[in-house]
């Protein structure tokens, strides 16, 4: 018998499915498909809201009195959840809408790049991006930091779009957009966003074009004015919101955060103060790498043609992490997402040179190296999203259970919640959790102050009725309810 010939060439090609072309969208939809369901796969089921996500929901939701809204949050979060709290309570729904909401918005803002890099290079930005797992944690809850994130992204594109004349009034208009929407879910990052958009109008001679800098003004100017009126009618004008903020934030100004940020890209996902020690450091060696990739991807992308596009990038991320490295006295890895979105195409840049670019036979030598340490870093983020993820976990399934504690007391609407962990309890109990001890004294007996065991309660509660809540696992709280 005669062995049958092995199927190469132009047969083997037709027995394997076919794979999409280097510049077909079908990259970007499959990247962004991915980051939506491994949200729902590894985060939204799990987490219940947070304070923070507490306070933005609670502004358009019919299940609780809406949580004091300090002067350092802007209203762009509570706008873009309103079409599902409005209509619901329910926490699965809200992480499935911000799901699909995100990998759609990933979606967009990749596209918008399309004319300006092939869509491979593109999916690799967005695995760099959506890769990461403070991106993937943060991408169904309701915070505003992965929304200028991606708002960000679009922004640069469009503006890029508008200076090489690639459709230009679309892309004056979607650069006016994108910039309102930064702006509307956080003016301070919007500001750091356009600043050097306006100055490569300027200074770039082959980018100025003055209506493109008229929709970078104008886009962040619409974005914030309604954080500026709402300044002028609760906090007495900007800058007064502005020192409240700062006040809020222990103190704006000149601080050193670079070395808090790295001890917490591991977690926590929130470090203040950062007083805890360097945790994994082998696990945070792609964030020690990314100026070297960010370098080496502007390098690239010079040879390729590319170098404005990628420069601009990297000045808008670096721009966008400068605030938050040099001017906030803590660290949160969340403040990072709108740099990283921006800097995910230099490292793209990078990556597909290191893929294409170089000389063939040094080509088949690195891209398996490139393709295992890009997997050995997905591996790596998702097994510190699952620790964070379970860590929230356990945390807030105790507001459930100080709520059901203080039910079993006869605390239910209409009521009030104060003290330790006040407004994520207050809103899982539907109570209200407005400041000041005249407010408490003002409900009746519909009301609890929290205190963690073996802490005194404030002075006007300190003859209040002390109840161990004996559900609790993590928080170990004590209610103080008013003498009956």
């Amino acid at each position: 018998m005669t062995r049958a010939a092995p199927a190469t060439g132009p047969r083997l090609r037709a027995a394997l499915p076919s794979l999409p072309g280097p510049g077909s969208v079908w990259w970007l939809a499959g990247v962004a498909a991915a980051f939506s369901v491994s949200q729902l796969l590894f985060v939204s089921s799990r987490l219940g809201l947070s304070w923070d996500e507490a306070v933005y929901v609670s502004q358009v939701s019919v299940h609780a009195p809406a949580a004091y809204f300090d002067a350092a949050r802007a209203r762009g979060v509570p706008l873009l959840v309103a079409p599902v709290t409005l209509l619901t309570s329910s926490v699965m729904a809200l992480r499935v809408y911000l799901s699909a909401a995100s990998g759609l918005a990933l979606l967009g803002a990749l596209w918008v790049w399309r004319s300006l890099r092939p869509a491979w290079v593109l999916a690799l930005a967005g695995v760099a991006f959506g890769g990461l797992w403070v991106a993937q944690y943060y991408g169904p809850q309701a915070m505003p930091d992965g929304w200028v994130a991606l708002s960000g992204l679009a922004a640069v594109g469009f503006f890029l779009r508008a200076v090489t004349g690639q459709g230009r009034r679309g892309a004056l208009a979607g650069l006016t957009v994108s910039l309102a929407l930064a702006a509307l879910f956080r003016p301070g990052d919007a500001v750091f966003l356009a600043a050097p958009l306006a100055l490569a109008v300027i200074i770039v001679r082959g980018w100025r074009r003055w209506p493109v800098l008229a929709c970078v003004l104008a886009g962040t100017a619409v974005g914030a004015a309604e954080w500026v009126i709402e300044a002028y009618l609760r906090f007495g004008g900007p800058l007064a919101r502005l020192h409240a903020a700062s006040r809020e934030q222990g103190g704006l100004g000149l601080h050193v955060a670079l070395w808090a940020e790295l001890r917490a890209v591991n977690g926590p996902t929130l470090c203040r103060p950062c007083t805890i020690g360097w945790r994994y450091p082998e696990l945070s060696l792609w964030w020690l790498a990314l100026p070297a990739l960010v370098t080496l991807g502007v390098l690239a992308a010079r040879r390729a043609g590319w170098l404005g596009s990628s420069a601009l990038a990297a000045a808008c991320g670096l721009s966008l992490a400068a605030q938050y490295l040099f001017l906030v006295g803590y660290a949160a890895p969340r403040f990072l997402l709108p740099a990283y979105a921006l800097l995910a195409i230099p490292v793209a840049d990078c990556l597909g040179w290191l893929a294409r670019g170089i000389r063939p036979d040094l080509r088949e030598a690195l891209v398996p190296v490139v393709a295992a340490f890009l997997i050995a870093q997905l591996v790596v983020q998702h097994l510190v999203l699952d620790h964070e993820a379970a860590g929230t976990v356990i945390f807030h399934e105790d507001y459930s259970r100080v709520v059901a504690d203080l039910r079993h007391l006869g605390v239910r609407p209409p009521c009030l919640i104060k003290g330790e962990q006040y407004i994520p309890i207050a809103f899982y109990a539907g109570c209200a959790s407005a400041p000041g001890a005249a407010a408490v004294l003002a409900t009746g007996d519909h009301m609890a102050v929290l205190a963690y065991s073996g802490q005194q309660p404030p002075g006007y509660a300190r003859h209040w009725v002390r109840y161990r809540l004996p559900g609790t696992g993590v928080l170990h709280l004590a209610a103080y309810l008013p003498v009956r």
